[in-house]
């Protein structure tokens, strides 16, 4: 069942899936539909699931389910893996490599493998006040608090000296 992300209870868990480019405003328009679609016919074990969407800096898909509803179960997250997936290969883009990451550069938001995000810090090309994405958030409340904040307040601070 989807719903409006802004009215979910704050612990209703998260998923970031973050995009190695920015999507187009077409690109988004379209995400947005076949996410309507795809999330107004979720379930777990026949259940709906109360879910809700935001795509945030043209960058990140951010879906929110309400588990005091009801759970998610491995089948119905299988089945957002696959749509995501299945984005992957419309838009030619990357979505599930975690071992990406994005950050802040004034306006721009960049996105850079690990490696390079710690050769980065050696250099002091990103300090420990560099604003990056924490897409380890587990519900809404983290998501609110911990998702845009300075690298010394996230795991990305052990890269930072």
């Amino acid at each position: 069942m989807l719903v409006d992300f802004n009215t979910l209870p704050e612990e209703s868990r998260v998923w970031i899936y973050q995009a190695n480019r920015s999507f187009t405003d077409e690109e988004i328009s379209e995400i947005e539909s076949k996410l309507d679609t795809f999330i107004s016919n979720w379930t777990a074990h026949g259940t709906d699931l109360q879910s809700g969407y935001l795509i945030k800096y043209r960058r990140f898909i951010i879906i929110a389910i309400n588990q005091s509803l009801s759970t998610a179960t491995g089948c119905s997250i299988d089945a957002s893996v696959h749509f995501i997936q299945q984005l992957e290969k419309d838009y030619n883009v990357d979505l599930l490599d975690k071992m990406n990451v994005s950050y802040k550069q004034g306006d721009y938001i960049a996105y850079k493998t690990l490696l390079d995000f710690k050769k980065m810090a050696k250099e002091k090309a990103v300090s420990k006040n560099t604003i990056v994405f924490n897409n380890l958030v587990n519900n809404i409340a983290e998501f609110n608090e911990n998702w845009e904040v300075p690298a010394s307040d996230s795991w990305h601070s052990r890269f930072i000296k």
